[in-house]
């Protein structure tokens, strides 16, 4: 019952940072290794947990993503592949290579939690008034996008924050356009790397589950929230929960 409420909980407030500020992975990997769910399977499993509030935010943007609706094919497919690799390459991986890997994951995750922010406004400077056919150029945009995605199927923390910067040097700069791409990105490397990851039995059904249930609430409570809640006070403690939970796994592989 204990191990309920603390997937549970951890859920509620992971859907809560990823509706405010971005970064409710900190909350749910470590929240399911503490439930007893090895590393790589927790990692899968928190994709799985995370899944259905990216489809949901793709689908809230829907009218956004509708308007480039000749460019989502090739977003969806390079999405498609680069999910696959990355969990390919995560099955592939060493339970021991993985667990040394996390730390540093975590730590890349939170620099990009700390910097996202500015380095999204200075790309948004440097290329905010480029074209997108000639930001990267189509063959480009579609080859970088493939590696992104494949961070993301191997380990989804900071997915994101990657994406918004991405998409910013593509040359965008409608927030909801960005958003609404990013989510159905998202969305797309889940559900490829969670139909490898259940082929090859990593995910935990139950325990997911009941992350998943806490991510849907935590997320439908911040919107309804969120114009009463200061989003710099949660960016900070999101910040803090990051740093903290980096310098744990850090100190726990050296020991």
């Amino acid at each position: 019952m204990l191990e309920v409420v603390l997937l549970f909980g951890a859920g509620v407030l992971g859907g809560m940072m990823n509706a405010i500020a971005g970064g409710g992975s900190f909350i749910t990997f470590p929240a399911l290794i503490a439930a007893g769910v090895p590393p790589i399977s927790a990692n899968a499993t928190n994709t799985y947990a995370s899944c259905a509030g990216y489809i949901s935010g793709a689908l809230g943007f829907r009218r956004e993503l509708w308007a480039y609706r000749k460019l989502l094919p090739r977003v969806m497919l390079s999405s498609l592949l680069g999910g696959a690799l990355g969990a390919w390459l995560l099955i592939q991986t060493s339970p021991l290579a993985f667990a040394l890997a996390v730390p540093w994951l975590l730590l890349f995750a939170t620099v990009l939690l700390i910097y996202g922010p500015r380095l999204q406004a200075a790309l948004r400077d440097w290329f905010g008034h480029s074209a997108k056919a000639s930001a990267l150029g189509m063959l480009a945009f579609a080859a970088a996008l493939i590696m992104i995605a494949t961070y993301g199927g191997f380990f989804n923390a900071g997915l994101g924050i990657i994406l918004l910067g991405f998409l910013t040097l593509a040359g965008y700069t409608d927030v909801h356009v960005m958003n609404g791409i990013k989510l159905l990105v998202s969305a797309v490397v889940a559900l490829i790397a969670i139909t490898i990851f259940a082929s090859e039995h990593l995910i935990a059904w139950a325990q997911g589950s009941v992350v998943l249930v806490g991510t849907l609430l935590g997320g439908y409570a911040a919107a309804m929230t969120s114009k009463w809640v200061n989003p710099i006070w949660i960016r900070r403690l999101m910040i803090l929960i990051a740093g903290a939970t980096t310098a744990y796994f850090f100190a726990a592989s050296m020991g």
